[in-house]
């Protein structure tokens, strides 16, 4: 992983002075609430519904035992114990005071993190596949290339303060597991027939209260252009991005007003200024942050094939988990472990602090001290050696972390909602918990489900794209949900329609589990849930989930024809 040097250290250590000093003169008075606004948000501070929030940026990803272990003492130093891993994959800090703030981050700064533009807008923590550097199916490790946007946007000051804030992400294998489509700008990295690394430039992506998906506006673009064709993308949307509406000013609304043709034209005349300017990257910089990367010291250990096999035979839950949680490595004798936060009864992507501490020296012992954050609000072990699964699973078993249920029904995205976030119009974590304890029992059955819920439009639950999306909306006062189906981010990236009208809180789980018995009575052979409601349609879906009780049970003539 990257390694700060001097003058990155520098940086983040004043920047923690200088923050200390601003909310020293806005407790004492000496400036204003609207005057500290833009100080605090580009800090990571929020004022949440009971009190401040901390963002803290995890750059693609990617901490070491070190940092886990320090968001682990922040939590119980400043916080109640915990720390929420998010969609951006960062971790949130829900009960800290504001005067503590540079304090925690002076902590942060002594293990080279920080919180720095976590909010605001600006361009936000850059993203990439949880799975960067080890996924069987890669073509290009996008972590180098990710790093060097992270430290050139960083306190960047011509994009300091943007029309909205603007989300960067990253895809270097066959899979998109970034959900890049879906993000004001990404970038699929991959080698031409010369060996030479290009990237896929999309532009427009975004959820929240206009979803969209991210058209193509560049393809070919060599990767030592990268920045300057950023600079270009970000200087049109300056230009032309809207200031004047909040909810109009996302660069998304700006493709939508132009057009992809037109807003690729506008970049590429600001890319003819730019293009072998200072921005442009060179090799030797290229390979320099390659080198902070490159792959640990794998030992050349037989796989333990016949090990594994014995326990799966022995064990069903191992057995479940080793099919659930353990994804194909780059090496044979190697598999990624996905830790699970989804355990029943527990806020999706919370961890406590005596559970980071534990698996912060999981990760020492079994995956060369790294651990990362994927955008599910889960952990991963990214190289641990298949002859020491069983070890592992047996060691999360003991912290009560070995649930097998990656991918399913019950490893539900879900931002914080109305228990903490002031911009929330419905609570989240209990209709969650209560999806997850009604599918529970049938989720290994159902397989692969993304179910994902947002507590307002802001999307932070990415429930646009989720299989089934969950939205808490407010109609006069009162908390009540809308159901979406057919969202996903894969190779086929589509957000989710709307089926029926708003239900109330108690009827959300009954509703889930009506649509979920439909898709396994109705299922061809090895059919997923999201491909059956491609080849049912939603119309069909719809009926299973809002028709009496005495009617859903009995697929349409029309159902029964198209699984014939």
């Amino acid at each position: 992983m990257y390694i700060y040097n001097a003058i990155d250290q520098s940086i983040v250590d004043a920047r923690v002075r200088q923050f200390a000093d601003q909310t020293e003169r806005y407790l004492s008075g000496r400036i204003s609430e609207d005057e500290f606004k833009p100080l605090r948000l580009q800090n990571g501070v929020y004022v949440e519904r009971h009190s401040p929030l901390l963002r803290v940026a995890i750059p693609y990803g990617l901490l070491s035992s070190r940092q886990l272990r320090m968001l682990a003492q922040i939590g119980r130093k400043y916080d109640r114990g915990f720390g929420h891993f998010t969609t951006r994959q960062n971790i949130q800090f829900n009960w800290v005071k504001l005067e503590q703030v540079h304090e925690i981050l002076a902590d942060l700064a002594s293990v080279q993190m920080h919180a720095i533009q976590t909010s605001g807008s600006c361009i936000r923590n850059v993203t990439t596949d949880h799975l960067a550097g080890v996924a069987h199916d890669e073509r290009v490790d996008p972590r180098p290339l990710a790093e060097l946007m992270r430290q050139w946007s960083t306190l960047n000051p011509e994009f300091a303060f943007l029309p909205r804030k603007f989300k960067v992400a990253y895809n270097g294998a066959v899979e998109d597991r970034a959900a890049s489509e879906v993000h004001d700008l990404a970038f699929d990295v991959y080698r031409d027939e010369a060996g030479e690394v290009r990237l896929t430039v999309k532009v427009g992506g975004g959820q929240g209260r206009t979803p969209r998906v991210a058209p193509v506006i560049k393809t070919g673009l060599h990767w030592r252009d990268m920045l300057s064709y950023t600079e270009a993308v970000l200087r049109t949307y300056n230009r032309w991005g809207r200031r004047d509406n909040i909810y109009k000013a996302r660069i998304k609304i700006l493709l939508d007003a132009l057009g992809p043709e037109r807003f690729g034209e506008e970049v590429e005349q600001e890319f003819a200024h730019l293009q072998g300017g200072p921005a442009t990257l060179a090799a030797s910089e290229l390979e320099r942050m390659t080198a902070f990367f490159g792959a640990p010291a794998y030992h050349g250990a037989a796989s333990g094939d016949q090990d594994e096999a014995r326990h799966r035979l022995a064990d069903p839950r191992f057995n479940a988990w080793v099919k659930r949680n353990v994804s194909k490595h780059k090496r044979d004798a190697y598999g990624a472990v996905t830790i699970s936060l989804k355990p029943l009864g527990i806020a999706p992507g919370d961890a406590t602090s005596d559970q980071m501490d534990a698996i912060a020296d999981l990760a020492d012992r079994f995956s060369f001290g790294q651990i990362r954050v994927s955008h599910h609000q889960n952990l991963v072990l990214a190289d641990v050696a298949r002859s020491e699964l069983w070890t592992l699973y047996q060691a999360l078993e003991t912290i009560g972390l070995s649930e097998p249920n990656v991918g399913l029904a019950t490893d539900i995205i879900c931002c914080p909602g109305g228990d903490y976030c002031a911009l929330a119009n419905a609570k989240s974590i209990p209709v969650a918990a209560a999806v997850q304890e009604t599918l529970a029992a049938k989720a290994q059955d159902i397989g692969t489900l993304a179910i994902k819920m947002s507590g307002c439009i802001n999307a932070c639950g990415h429930h646009h794209v989720g299989h089934i999306g969950i939205l808490g909306v407010d109609k006069k006062d009162e908390e009540w949900y809308q159901i979406l189906i057919g969202g996903r981010t894969d190779t086929k990236t589509a957000l989710g329609q709307i089926v029926g009208k708003a239900i109330p809180r108690e009827a959300v789980a009954p509703t889930i589990e009506r649509l979920t018995d439909f898709y396994l009575e109705n299922r061809s052979s090895g059919e997923l849930f999201i491909d059956a409601v491609e080849r049912l349609g939603k119309a069909a879906f719809h009926d299973a989930a809002f028709q009496t009780e005495t009617t859903q049970t009995s697929p349409s003539p029309k159902i029964q024809e198209a699984n014939s």
